[in-house]
């Protein structure tokens, strides 16, 4: 059975899609980190007609992302021609700033909470996977003992009708020599008959049990592996080799599903991403405020020693807010919509573990009783062994 385990857990395609998905995540989780990433942006843009230089703008810029939605920024102008734009400063000039939304940076900081929902989804990622391969093992070993279950009966019925026919054929013998009934001859026919018809049931639920253990077996290369006619279950399996075990207290167990339950782990993870999603929606009630102040230079390199905050400035604010917020409330009250179901969900999963506990471990129990009565019936009906009194 490990070497079973093992082959799915290296090969099988489901296996290595749950690897994928997490991979994804991880990409996902990198991507959100782009939020704070400094970019460089530059703008070159020349007009020239009846052979005069109309404008020529030449700007760079470097902005560097910060939490709390803040902005800092640096670059240069150069702008030249007979017609500019008169909000725009002549000839070459400097410019270091900063920018940012107050009610989307410092109340709810936007750029945060993008990249720790990332990190929530990596998690939600993690114990999704852990989910999938339980589940994909736990079908694999069922298969695996369907399978050794059938060809341990395939093979007992086997050797149970060549037995019985080599007793026709002793019994048929006996009839010609006239030492047996004719009743006797039709009775071991019937027996033998019998057990042909149970024993091709037999292989034809071994063939079935082999092809759905087939399901779990793939090559290295990503192809399917069937099962052959000469592969055969493992023969040192004992059922003495087992030792008992303990599983401590039924609430303790139920604690303890509760408590690392993929799925309730995968619940708890979206919950998180919920809340961010509920923070992020409510802060677009807020109208967006935008600040921004550059101070100005003819050198960007002068510009730490010789701002003056009087001439050389350029700043701005801009407030922007829908009436009536429809969307911002619609979206608001479909968040929370989410949370309210993820919560019944939670409920409800949690029983339904909580239960599922509970049965198997009454099951546990009835079965290791009925292995105790087993054992019992059968130290009862061993064959005893005499000695003659003299």
């Amino acid at each position: 059975i490990e070497n079973t385990l093992d082959i799915v857990r290296k090969y099988h395609p489901v296996i290595k899609q749950s690897f994928l998905q997490n991979e994804m995540a991880k990409n996902e989780l990198r991507a959100s980190k782009g939020v704070f990433d400094p970019s460089i942006q530059i703008n070159n843009e020349e007009k020239t007609y009846d052979n005069k230089l109309y404008y020529k703008y030449n700007t760079s810029e470097l902005k560097i992302p910060l939490w709390y939605g803040i902005d800092i920024k640096a670059g240069t102008e150069n702008n030249l021609g007979e017609r500019l734009d008169p909000m725009l400063t002549k000839n070459k000039s400097a410019f270091v700033g900063v920018s940012m939304d107050p009610f989307r940076g410092l109340i709810v900081d936007k750029r945060n909470s993008i990249v720790k929902q990332a990190k929530n989804f990596v998690e939600l990622t993690k114990n999704e996977q852990l989910l999938v391969v339980n589940d994909l093992l736990l079908e694999a070993t069922s298969a695996y003992w369907n399978w050794v279950n059938a060809y341990n009966i395939n093979s007992i019925l086997t050797r149970s009708v060549q037995n019985n026919k080599e007793r026709y054929e002793v019994i048929k013998k006996s009839f010609v020599s006239g030492d047996r009934a004719p009743i006797d001859t039709t009775e071991a026919l019937t027996q033998l008959q019998t057990f042909e018809i149970m024993q091709s049931q037999a292989a034809l639920d071994l063939q079935k049990a082999k092809l759905e253990l087939s399901n779990y077996f793939w090559t290295e290369n990503g192809l399917p592996y069937e099962l052959v006619d000469g592969i055969m279950p493992s023969s040192s399996f004992d059922m003495t080799t087992i030792n008992p075990i303990e599983i401590g207290r039924v609430e303790e167990q139920v604690d303890q599903a509760i408590q690392m339950h993929p799925k309730l782990k995968m619940i708890n993870a979206k919950s998180s991403i919920l809340d961010i999603e509920k923070r992020l929606k409510t802060i677009e009630l807020f109208p967006s405020l935008k600040l921004n102040y550059n101070a100005l230079d003819n050198n960007l390199n002068n510009i730490s020693t010789s701002i003056n905050t009087t001439n050389n400035v350029k700043y701005g604010l801009s407030l922007t807010m829908p009436l009536f917020q429809r969307q911002a409330r619609g979206q608001l009250a479909k968040t929370k919509n989410k949370m309210e179901d993820l919560q019944w969900d939670k409920r409800y999963i949690s029983l339904e573990i909580e239960n599922k506990v509970r049965s198997s471990f009454a099951e546990f129990y009835a079965l290791k009783q009925q292995i105790k009565t087993n054992e019992a019936i059968l130290n009862a009906n061993k064959p005893v062994s005499y000695t003659h009194l003299t």
